[in-house]
């Protein structure tokens, strides 16, 4: 559940725009429904005649629809740039890429912060809680709407694995390939302990004011806190020393007071007081309490549902990833290796941690992009 910012540049893709698909209502796994519904999402690349050539890029916790290109609406380049492009693993010179912001979201989806119709304000928290497989089922009436019958692959990493992972589960018809990076089949305790920590954080902000802030005051300091907490599961200690060592500003010298001195000190300062300036504090209740809900099944269970299955999987992970280690991994690939899944898995040495596959690093790269062309190959 992390994020990369990279800094305006020019991209082969040029610049894209959002894009919107509106449909009536979804009944969610609360038992709630939601009544209208808003997806935002971007495309890159051609839909083939046959529609058989769509990958559809899942989004981790803080990231939205831009995947690639530059923004029309701010000039950044998406947070997959290196990923998505003609020649690039996503090669939009073969493929139809599609990443849409998960509802609840706050980047142009149904969300907390969206128009309420029966008051003509913001939900705040009145709107429905909702689940990853809430998510999947918002994605698949956009990709239904494109008239895709199958999904030549769903990728994502972290919250977005989730939802591959729910893809396969949920849809495995649709489903030809299947990637989920540094993720989970569910989320254990001390997982949703850090999330617990986060949410704290923002609902004892006084200006979060029971979630009813918009137009007001955003509750800036729960939210910088909850984004600090969660960064340092993102990295590594071993990153963390790499970048920033026990370094001080203030000319090396100690100040001997509370102040912020040492370079992760500000690091984390920094990352908090940016990540309020694009993000809502309600979507980030939400979100992570989708996360904190996702439990795709019993191991027996699991086992059993996807020995029906055709999907082909590419298993992920990173060797110092604290927050989704590789064991949690490797369980996914033992269940569908029980299966008798066709399952390919790898654990990419890095240390970064979480943030791993959201940094450029050669071996991802090849190892996505070798995946994909031997499946698309196969199936031509």
């Amino acid at each position: 559940m992390s994020e990369y910012i990279p800094k305006k540049s020019d991209s082969p893709l040029g610049v894209v725009e959002t894009k919107f698909f509106d449909f009536d209502s979804l009944k969610l796994e609360s038992g709630e429904t939601l009544s209208p519904v808003r997806i935002a999402y971007e495309t890159y690349g051609t839909l083939n005649s046959a529609k058989d050539n769509v990958i559809l890029v899942c989004h981790a916790l803080s990231a939205d629809a831009h995947a690639a290109g530059v923004s029309k609406d701010l000039g950044e380049l998406g947070w997959w740039e290196f990923m998505v492009g003609p020649g690039r693993p996503f090669d939009t010179n073969k493929y139809f890429v599609v990443c849409a912001n998960v509802i609840g979201g706050c980047k142009g989806s149904s969300g907390p912060g969206s128009i309420n119709l029966k008051t003509g304000s913001p939900y705040g928290i009145d709107f429905p809680v909702v689940t990853i497989s809430d998510m999947v089922e918002a994605q698949k009436r956009l990709i239904d709407s494109l008239g895709v019958e199958k999904i030549f692959c769903v990728v994502g990493g972290s919250m977005g694995g989730m939802q591959v992972l729910q893809w396969a589960y949920s849809y495995p018809e649709k489903v030809f390939t299947a990637i989920p990076i540094a993720t989970t089949l569910t989320h254990t305790p001390q997982q949703i302990a850090f999330n617990k920590v986060g949410r704290r954080a923002i609902i004892s902000d006084p200006d979060w004011q029971g979630g009813n802030y918009y137009g007001k005051k955003n509750p800036s300091n729960g939210l910088a806190l909850a984004r600090m907490i969660g960064h340092i599961t993102y990295m590594s200690d071993d990153s963390m020393k790499e970048k920033f060592g026990r370094r001080i500003r203030n000319n090396g010298k100690h100040g001997y007071d509370l102040d912020p001195e040492f370079e992760v000190e500000k690091y984390l300062k920094y990352r908090g007081e940016s990540f309020v300036q694009r993000f809502d504090a309600n979507s980030y209740l939400y979100i992570t309490k989708a996360v904190d809900y996702f439990n795709l099944g019993e191991n027996k269970d699991l086992i059993r549902h996807f020995a029906k299955i055709k999907t082909k999987f590419l298993v992920v992970s990173f060797s110092h990833d604290w927050l989704y280690p590789p064991y949690q991994s490797k369980e996914i690939v033992k269940i569908l290796k029980y299966a008798w899944v066709n399952v390919s898995y790898c654990e990419v040495s890095s240390t970064f941690g979480h943030d791993a596959f959201l940094i450029e690093s050669e071996e991802q790269k090849q190892l996505i992009g070798h995946f994909l062309n031997n499946a698309y190959n196969k199936s031509r």
